[in-house]
């Protein structure tokens, strides 16, 4: 089997295994290993029928296994991922709603959100790898939402990895602060004063600092990250849509339409891929809430980083997706986050100094806002029509849709649905008039102490938003040091 390799966005000449890919999480020159688009495996469209009758983990081995195929024995990754996407702990439901058009829930595992299912895989592959070479790692996450509590609960007790998750504080549910703070053990939640910007430019820092990796652990690549920047959270995220495509009634290699409620990019950037690997997508549809840069570039061709916007959508609530490094790529351009030479630290994000091919990008890709009182409005009327209860985050992917048929003729089209509508029940309230039901293990989590270490500097304010100040890099540094050293 070929052996597929991983280059970084900012040197195509710096290529990595995937095992060494998702042990160093991003390249020592602060790119993001990215898959040559040529490498690609492609299905065809008699191999796409077979999936049909196929299981969720029996489709996600036909996905990766291309990739993963010289680094893990087949039955080794068949274990593995019969494990992860056991449907007994994380069913994932298939909804026709009316006329063509489906919800996916990603909804069902055991953090209910989306993020479960990438990060499982990336547990469990983290996991192997490390056991193989008798290694230990420290995961540092970054999470406006959703990716703190998946990433937390997957990692949870495993012997060779500890967790640290930063959090906007008060940016998130009390429902998704308590998946991540009543774990504890090798999970270390910080509640971090500022936004997820202030929070992801914390992680990246701290994960090419390999200074301090060396100072704490005595071991410089010590540290790795499980945010949507790491390889073994992209690839799993480009099975969704080779599932979704098996279950929904269609003809044979007929085109859909997917959907996607978009933060960080992670979903769209792994359904790109699936387009090319020959799954028929006609159009992906790229819903964003008032953080609109994306949007805003496709339309324009120039991409300006803004403050962030709150919206009800809150783990979309990014104003410079990191995966947006490797859609740019994979059309041909190049962005980068400029840094001081010495300290490292981030001048200006997302510097374009080549453009992608936007015609090729608008060709396959339709993005459009969806402002915070649409948010409501659409799950009043999801659920005034059909009884159907969306998240904000469903909504938003239920919105952008009908935005896109306002100008362009319906077609068959799978929505991605990424929380349970109980996780949100404040926003649900105020669209439908009632609380949904919260999931049973949440319930459980508002019953148990929790543990919260918090980073208490003030960010840096500028023009585009705030950004990480040195006091916080410092405070978050001393408090790791406190933490491992008595560990």
């Amino acid at each position: 089997m070929q052996n597929i390799t991983f280059y970084s966005t900012n040197d195509k000449l710096h290529k990595q295994s995937f095992e060494s890919a998702l042990l160093c999480g991003m390249a020592p020159d602060y790119g993001l290993y990215m898959v040559d688009k040529k490498d690609l495996p492609f299905f065809s469209e008699d191999k796409l029928e077979s999936m049909r009758e196929m299981s969720y983990a029996q489709i996600a081995f036909e996905v990766l296994n291309p990739f993963l195929g010289a680094e893990i024995p087949e039955e080794k990754l068949c274990a593995l991922l019969e494990d992860a996407y056991d449907s007994k702990k994380i069913p994932t439901k298939i909804q026709l709603v009316t006329d063509g058009i489906y919800i996916m829930w990603l909804t069902e595992g055991p953090t209910y959100s989306f993020k479960d299912y990438a990060a499982r895989f990336f547990g469990r592959a983290l996991n192997y790898f490390l056991g193989v070479r008798e290694l230990k790692r420290t995961v540092v996450v970054a999470t406006s939402g959703d990716t703190g509590g998946a990433v937390a609960d997957a990692l949870l007790g495993l012997d060779n990895v500890d967790c640290v998750v930063f959090y906007p504080k008060g940016s998130i549910s009390e429902g998704q602060r308590r998946q991540m703070t009543t774990l504890q053990g090798n999970i270390f939640a910080f509640e971090v004063n500022g936004d997820f910007d202030v929070c992801q430019a914390l992680a990246k820092n701290l994960l090419g600092d390999k200074d301090f990796a060396k100072n704490v652990f005595g071991d410089n690549d010590r540290l790795t990250s499980a945010n949507s920047i790491s390889v073994g959270r992209l690839l799993p995220q480009a099975v969704y849509p080779f599932f979704a495509y098996s279950k929904i009634k269609r003809e044979r290699g007929q085109e859909f339409i997917a959907s996607i409620p978009s933060g960080n990019f992670g979903d769209m950037m792994g359904t790109v891929l699936a387009k090319n690997m020959g799954l028929p997508v006609s159009k992906i549809v790229c819903g964003v809430n008032e953080n609109t840069e994306f949007p805003d570039f496709l339309n324009s061709g120039k991409y300006v980083v803004s403050a962030s916007k709150k919206s009800p959508s809150s783990a979309m609530i990014v104003s410079h997706p990191s995966n947006l490094a490797r859609l740019i790529d994979l059309y041909g351009g190049h962005m980068f986050d400029e840094r001081d030479p010495i300290s490292k630290k981030v001048l200006r994000e997302g510097v374009l100094d080549k453009g992608p091919n936007l015609d090729k990008m608008k060709e396959d890709i339709f993005s459009i806002s969806v402002n915070n009182d649409e948010h409501f409005s659409t799950i009043k009327k999801v659920f005034d029509l059909y009884k159907v209860v969306l998240d904000p985050h469903g909504a938003v992917g239920w919105c952008a849709l009908e935005k896109y048929f306002n100008k362009n003729p319906k077609r068959l089209s799978v929505i991605y649905e990424t929380a349970d509508p109980g996780k949100f029940p404040i926003d649900v309230k105020k669209a439908v008039g009632f609380k949904p039901d919260l999931p049973k293990g949440m319930q459980k989590q508002f019953a148990l102490p929790e543990r919260i270490f918090s980073i208490n500097n003030s960010p840096l304010e500028s023009a585009t938003g705030l950004k990480l100040s040195d006091s916080q890099l410092a405070e978050a540094k001393e408090k790791l040091l406190q933490i491992f050293v008595k560990k």
